[in-house]
C-alpha cells in the first residue's frame, strides 16, 4: 500500500501552527501555504490580518524570482530540441549583447560573472520601459567577475535568457511560456499580470504595526527574471513536474539535470548550491530543491524533496518579515518526518540478463572490495563494501560499455574486459582494474603481481 493524501490531525495542526506563527511573528498582512505529497495536495492553510478574508489556493501572489525556473525550463526545451547547446556562447544565438562569450550554461547557473542587478534606478520598483534595450539592463560594466569561475546570482542574466528564448522561438517570452509550459501543465492561474482574485502588495513598518502599499510595476525586459503571478495550487503542480518531468514539456532526465549543482557556492555560503534555474538547500540529511522569490510587497518560496515525494509552497504579501523559505522547509519536514513515505512493495525482476547477473557481487580494486548490484531499471550500482569510497551508478551504452551517472565516476566509462575464451577477465573503470580476487594473478593487472604471491610474516 502507499500513503493516502489525508494527513493525520496532529500533522495538520502542526502545519497550521507553523504558518500561524510565521504570519504573526513576521507581521504579514496575509500568508498562504500548501503541501503536496503523492501527486496531490495534502494540506493547505492561510492566515490574514483581515478576519474572514484568508487567501486560498486560487489567490494570486507575485512570485518574483521563482519566475527564473520557468525561464530555465524554456531554455532546456530549446536544448532538447537541438536548437542550441548549453555550452554555446550567447553570441551564437543572441549577437550584440557585449557579453556574448558567456555561455548558456553559465547564465542558467549564475556563473557567467554578470552583476546581480541592473543599473539604477531600482528595477523592481520602476517601470520596465525605463530599460527598453538590453544595454539598459546590462549597464556599462556588465561583467564584474570572470565568467565560469564561480556562482554570483544575476537578475540581468535571466533577462538575457528570456531574450534568447524570444530570439530562437521568434515569439515573446510570455507567449512561449504560455504555449509551451503553462497550458500543457494546466497552470491557468500563472500569468505575467495579476488576475483576480489576487493579493495586494504591502510594506510593513519595521518599528510600528502600520502598512504602506507597494507599487506593482511591469518589469519589461526583466520579466523573465521575476514577473510572474501564481497560486499555491499552480506552484505545487509545477513542483510535481520539476520532480518527475512531463514529456509534454520536459523529460524527466532533463529536469533531473536542472537539479544538479552547476557551480560552487559563493564564498562563505555552504548551506546550498544552484543548479540550472533551481536552488538546492541542505537541511540536515535532506536536499530540498526549488526557488525563492521576492518583489516589493511579496515573498514566495517553492521547495520539494524528490526522495520524500513532498513539496511545499508559501506565499505572502509583505516586502519583508515572514521567512517564507524557512517556513516552506519546515512544512515539508513536518510532513516528511511525521508521516514518512511508505515504499512500494519489493518485487523481483520480471526477467534477468544472465550476463549482467554474472557481473554482480564483489570486485576488488587492489585490496579494496566493492559490490556490484543489478538494479531494477537495468543500471549497475558500484558501492564500496568497507569504509568510505567512490560509489557510483552506471548506465549501459549501445556499444557494450557503461557510463557513470554520479559522484567521482560521473561521465567515466566502465568496460567489461574479456579473456581470449570469452570469460570476464576484469572490469576497467577510468584506468582502474577491478578483479574477482584481490590482485588476481590470472587477470591483466597493470604492473603485474609478485610471483611469490601472498605471504605471512615469517615468509
Amino acid at each position: 500500500m502507499t500513503y493516502s493524501g489525508v494527513l493525520l490531525p496532529s500533522t495538520r495542526r502542526a502545519l497550521l501552527h507553523r504558518i500561524a506563527v510565521a504570519q504573526t511573528e513576521g507581521r504579514a498582512p496575509s500568508l498562504v501555504a500548501a503541501v503536496q505529497r503523492g501527486g496531490g495536495i495534502a494540506w493547505s492553510g492561510a492566515r490574514s490580518c483581515v478576519d474572514g478574508h484568508d487567501p486560498d489556493g486560487d489567490t494570486q501572489f507575485r512570485i518574483g524570482s521563482i519566475t527564473k525556473t520557468f525561464t530555465a525550463v524554456l531554455v532546456m526545451r530549446l536544448r532538447d530540441e537541438g536548437l542550441l547547446d548549453l555550452d554555446d556562447p550567447l553570441e551564437k544565438h543572441l549577437p550584440g549583447t557585449g557579453v556574448g562569450q558567456v555561455t548558456v550554461f553559465q547564465l542558467l547557473g549564475h556563473s557567467g560573472g554578470l552583476g546581480a542587478e541592473t543599473p539604477a534606478p531600482w528595477w523592481e520598483r520602476t517601470p520596465g520601459d525605463l530599460r527598453p534595450e538590453l544595454a539598459d539592463v546590462l549597464g556599462e560594466r556588465p561583467l564584474i567577475h570572470p565568467s565560469g569561475h564561480g556562482h554570483h546570482y544575476s537578475n540581468p542574466g535571466y533577462t538575457l535568457l528570456g531574450s534568447l528564448v524570444e530570439k530562437v522561438r521568434g515569439d515573446s517570452w510570455a507567449g512561449v511560456l504560455r504555449r509551451e509550459l503553462l497550458e500543457p501543465l494546466g497552470m491557468n492561474r500563472t500569468t505575467p499580470q495579476a488576475h483576480a482574485p489576487h493579493a495586494g502588495g504591502w510594506a510593513v513598518h519595521p518599528w510600528a504595526d502600520v502598512m504602506l502599499p507597494e507599487p506593482t510595476e511591469d518589469l519589461g525586459l526583466m520579466a523573465p527574471a521575476g514577473q510572474l503571478w501564481s497560486t499555491t495550487t499552480d506552484l505545487l503542480r509545477f513542483a510535481g513536474f520539476l520532480a518527475q518531468g512531463d514529456e509534454r514539456v520536459l523529460r524527466g532526465s532533463s529536469v533531473a539535470e536542472m537539479r544538479v549543482p552547476a557551480a560552487p557556492p559563493e564564498t562563505g555560503d555552504w548551506s546550498g548550491t544552484y543548479g540550472l534555474g533551481l536552488q538546492a538547500v541542505r537541511r540536515g540529511t535532506r536536499t530540498l530543491i526549488g526557488h525563492s522569490g521576492s518583489l516589493p510587497g511579496f515573498l514566495a518560496t517553492l521547495l520539494f524533496s524528490v526522495e520524500d515525494d513532498v513539496a511545499a509552497v508559501v506565499l505572502s504579501n509583505a516586502t519583508s518579515g515572514p521567512l517564507t523559505g524557512t517556513v516552506a522547509a519546515d512544512l515539508l519536514e513536518i510532513v516528511a518526518d511525521a508521516e514518512p513515505r511508505i515504499p512500494a512493495p519489493w518485487r523481483p525482476l520480471p526477467e534477468v540478463d544472465q550476463e549482467l547477473l554474472a557481473l554482480t557481487g564483489p570486485w576488488y580494486w587492489g585490496t579494496q572490495v566493492h559490490g556490484v548490484k543489478l538494479l531494477a531499471d537495468g543500471d549497475l550500482e558500484f558501492q564500496p563494501l568497507r569504509g568510505a569510497g567512490r560509489a557510483a551508478r552506471f548506465r549501459a551504452r549501445s556499444d557494450g560499455t557503461w557510463t557513470g551517472l554520479n559522484g567521482y565516476y560521473a561521465g567515466e566509462t566502465l568496460r567489461i574486459v574479456r579473456a581470449a575464451d570469452g570469460t570476464v577477465d576484469h572490469l576497467e573503470l577510468a584506468s582502474f582494474v577491478f578483479t574477482r580476487e584481490p590482485y588476481d594473478r590470472s587477470a591483466a593487472i597493470p604492473g603485474g603481481v609478485d610471483e611469490g604471491g601472498w605471504r605471512g610474516l615469517a615468509t
